[in-house]
């Protein structure tokens, strides 16, 4: 959503968008089906097309923006950063990276270019040449925020509760047992100041996820207040 206004946005949907620990709710923000990706065949071989692949965020068709979200901002550049490393600069034009339809680019040079690195023609803007030329069609969309960028401790009213209960809730009984069993487990081994702390945590979430817990470490939920 890159026309949002991040401020007004997270007072209106009770969500920070660059607040990593939270999901956007499906039922606020439906997806939207963009295509099908199809699996139709094997690898025939393994390096080639497996360990050659390379995929990225950042390849978007035209028409699709990038949220605010810190990790996919930093993904973006990451990943492309380490596929130069991993397979070299020109694994775009490997085959099992390269698009169906060729597309018409300015990269050129770079090590193991296996083509002919498009000629003679200009790859900078403005030649004489009359070509390339920028697109601003394809431009990225402005991101309006307000306010300074900066480290912040959380905001006052920030609410790490509410989702972590909403996923507990949406389980089947069988997999809320199995979740508190796998929890109480790990829990087993620690101080019992530190059980009553984590105690606390799963009730304000849901009662029934702290209670289901306590039950299985031999405790009670006054023994967490």
């Amino acid at each position: 959503m890159p026309e949002m206004e991040a401020e007004v946005y997270g007072k209106r949907k009770g969500i920070n968008p660059f607040d990593v620990t939270k999901v956007w709710s499906h039922k606020d923000y439906p997806l939207v089906e963009v295509g099908v990706m199809e699996l139709n065949e094997n690898p025939e071989n393994y390096f080639a097309e497996i360990e050659q692949s390379a995929f990225s965020p950042a390849n978007v068709v035209p028409g699709l923006g990038f949220s605010p979200d810190k990790m996919l901002q930093g993904r973006i550049f990451a990943y492309h950063d380490a596929h130069l490393y991993r397979i070299g600069a020109n694994y775009q034009h490997l085959a099992v990276n390269r698009p169906i339809v060729p597309v018409s680019n300015t990269q050129r040079d770079g090590s193991m270019r296996f083509d002919g690195n498009a000629g003679g023609s200009v790859n900078y803007e403005p030649n004489s040449k009359g070509t390339p030329k920028e697109a601003p069609q394809f431009s990225e969309l402005p991101l309006r925020i307000s306010g300074d960028a900066a480290r912040y401790d959380r905001h006052d009213g920030d609410d790490p509760y509410t989702q972590a209960g909403d996923l507990f809730r949406l389980m089947p009984a069988d997999a809320q047992d199995r979740l508190t069993t796998n929890i109480a487990k790990k829990m087993s081994g620690v101080t019992e100041p530190v059980k009553q702390k984590m105690l606390v945590h799963f009730y304000k979430a849901d009662p029934r996820y702290g209670e289901g817990i306590a039950k299985k470490l031999g405790m009670s939920m006054k023994q967490a207040a």
